[in-house]
């Protein structure tokens, strides 16, 4: 598929391409669930094409001696038709665990499947995410909590915007369906990240509702305008005053200098 991307037309590659990011999330998503998986990023250049897999255990990802990020190129290049060397894969692992909901997400996953009681582990996710300097959290549960009716559970806490641009660029969502003996019973978590002026935990745009007063600059008194006024006139004064001098002082010595006297031969015109 991605060998024959120079003969398709523009709404084609964009369709490859998306199909290609969605399959490679899912393959990532089954296999590094455990090592805390949080995402995938694909950079394609000229000669090769970059995957960059997002990961709270890194080393886990890696594998003894780097095993296992072979494998995982192996198994992306022959499925994808990469040519040898065309694809690389690098794991990168997760500045702040509690800010990604995909990490969360995962973590309440395994918290269920080893049978802790729903809502202990939902409002332990809920404070990790707060402490983490999150500006609010939802957790939804649903399915067979608890007996055969299935009904679902709302866990939050602080300030979350779900509306607009700002909850598209503010919201990190993150879905996983928990296959219990019950039943499937479906998590999303939903995470409000905070604003950062450097971009690296959080959006650096502002919210439009925040509004940020400045303090107001220092007002000169009318006195100290009156002294700097009184003291650039006083220093103009003494500027034409000195060039006053210095022309009088040319002037004299222009009409104290000696007259030349004159060659005959010059006046007789030779």
């Amino acid at each position: 598929m991605m060998a024959n991307r120079a003969k398709m037309s523009t709404k084609r590659k964009f369709v490859a391409d998306g199909v290609f990011y969605a399959e490679l999330n899912e393959l990532l998503t089954r296999e590094l669930a455990e090592d805390g998986y949080a995402g995938v990023e694909v950079r394609t250049t000229p000669h090769r094409t970059e995957i960059i897999i997002r990961a709270t255990k890194t080393q886990n990802v890696l594998g003894e001696k780097g095993q296992r990020i072979r494998e995982l190129t192996s198994v992306v290049q022959k499925r994808f038709d990469f040519a040898d060397g065309a694809v690389e894969l690098y794991a990168e692992r997760v500045q702040n665990r509690g800010l990604c909901a995909q990490a969360q997400a995962e973590s309440l996953k395994f918290k269920l499947l080893a049978g802790l009681a729903v809502r202990r582990a939902c409002y332990g996710v809920v404070r990790f995410v707060m402490e983490a300097s999150a500006k609010g959290c939802e957790v939804i549960v649903s399915g067979k909590l608890r007996g055969q009716r299935a009904k679902a559970m709302k866990f939050g806490d602080g300030y979350m915007i779900k509306t607009g641009h700002a909850g598209q660029v503010y919201t990190d969502v993150a879905v996983r369906h928990v296959l219990m003996r019950q039943g499937v019973i479906g998590i999303k978590v939903a995470i409000m990240l905070p604003q950062d002026p450097k971009g690296i935990i959080g959006p650096k745009i502002p919210l439009d509702d925040v509004v940020t007063i400045l303090e107001p600059k220092e007002e000169p008194s009318p006195e100290s305008i009156l002294q700097a006024q009184q003291a650039a006139e006083a220093a103009a004064a003494n500027a034409a005053l000195q060039q006053q001098l210095l022309a009088q002082q040319a002037e004299q010595l222009a009409a104290a200098a000696p007259e030349e006297p004159v060659d005959p031969s010059m006046q007789a015109g030779f």
